[in-house]
């Protein structure tokens, strides 16, 4: 994500060089209402987008500390779009709305990924088109753009999370805690409160590689949480503040919900043949380095722990 020099932002004297997460919900709110009667698809995706979608969890969301460092909760927006309306987003964004767009580089273009710099400087909105490229595992989400009205659907916002093999973070370990506690886990459809079991597990069925990491970041949130008296301060989660009841809520949904379903699914052909070279071969797609991850995120950082 691009940075803002401090020199350009005009942040109100009274937030202390904070942006309090209310201004980038409203925004979000607002720039999904605009998009609506200037016509452009746009959903939110990423942290901001599994809060929008757990608006009765904001308590649970405050005992996890979801902090950039120890500042803020959130940094940046993320919306997912449509690449046939590529021009009329830079329109959108920079006439309607007053951002500046980043210029062009190779990474953007190739990516089908538009930055754009709020007009005070606040933050970032990342805007990806048609597919989640810049990710281990991409994930094409043109077909169920319109299936929510505000962010992408709950199980697209999981998938975006444990997409990641090289750089799952501590903040994407609360937003999955936030989301799983949040939603109930079904195999029956897309409902506002559903995350939709079957959807995820025909999809992870297909593809042995996006399986593997997704089942191996759902099987070691599990056990953080199971563990939360002994590893809570590895990820900065009190677990005074996280109830026995609310971890087995959350444990019963994964293993029971979420893993079950997946490896019940019949498997593929590709699946299976690709299975049985498991990780001696290279699974996922390059995106992040060490330097720029921290040693491949928070599972890297905790082994080394250990």
């Amino acid at each position: 994500m691009a940075s803002i020099e401090a020199s350009f932002r005009k942040l109100r004297p009274e937030w202390n060089g904070v942006v309090p997460t209310e201004v980038f919900f409203d925004e979000a709110n607002r720039i999904v209402n605009k998009s609506k009667n200037s016509d452009v698809t746009l959903r939110v995706m990423g942290g901001v987008g599994i809060a929008l979608h757990c608006p009765n969890e904001r308590s649970f969301a405050q005992k996890l500390g979801r902090l950039v460092d120890g500042k803020q909760e959130y940094t940046d927006l993320d919306f997912a779009g449509l690449l046939k309306q590529r021009n009329k987003l830079v329109d959108f964004f920079t006439g309607q709305l007053g951002y500046a767009k980043r210029r062009t580089t190779i990474s953007t273009s190739v990516s089908q990924r538009q930055i754009y710099y709020h007009p005070d400087g606040y933050f970032t909105v990342d805007v990806m088109m048609d597919k989640l490229l810049i990710a281990n595992h991409p994930i094409d989400f043109r077909a169920r753009l319109e299936i929510d009205p505000l962010t992408i659907t709950p199980a697209d916002l999981l998938l975006e999370k444990i997409q990641m093999w090289e750089s799952f973070s501590e903040k994407d370990l609360k937003d999955c805690l936030l989301l799983i506690k949040a939603h109930k886990v079904s195999d029956e459809g897309e409902g506002a409160d559903t995350i939709n079991s079957k959807y995820i597990a025909e999809l992870l069925s297909e593809d042995w590689g996006f399986y593997h990491t997704a089942t191996t970041n759902l099987k070691k949130i599990a056990s953080v949480v199971e563990s939360l008296d002994d590893r809570g301060q590895e990820v900065h989660i009190d677990p005074a503040r996280v109830s026995s009841g609310e971890r087995e809520e959350i444990t019963g949904k994964i293993v029971e919900g979420l893993l079950r379903a997946i490896e019940d699914h019949p498997k593929s052909l590709g699946w299976r043949v690709r299975s049985k070279l498991g990780t001696k071969k290279k699974w996922y797609k390059d995106v992040e380095t060490p330097q720029t991850v921290g040693d491949f995120g928070i599972w890297r950082l905790k082994e080394i722990s250990k």
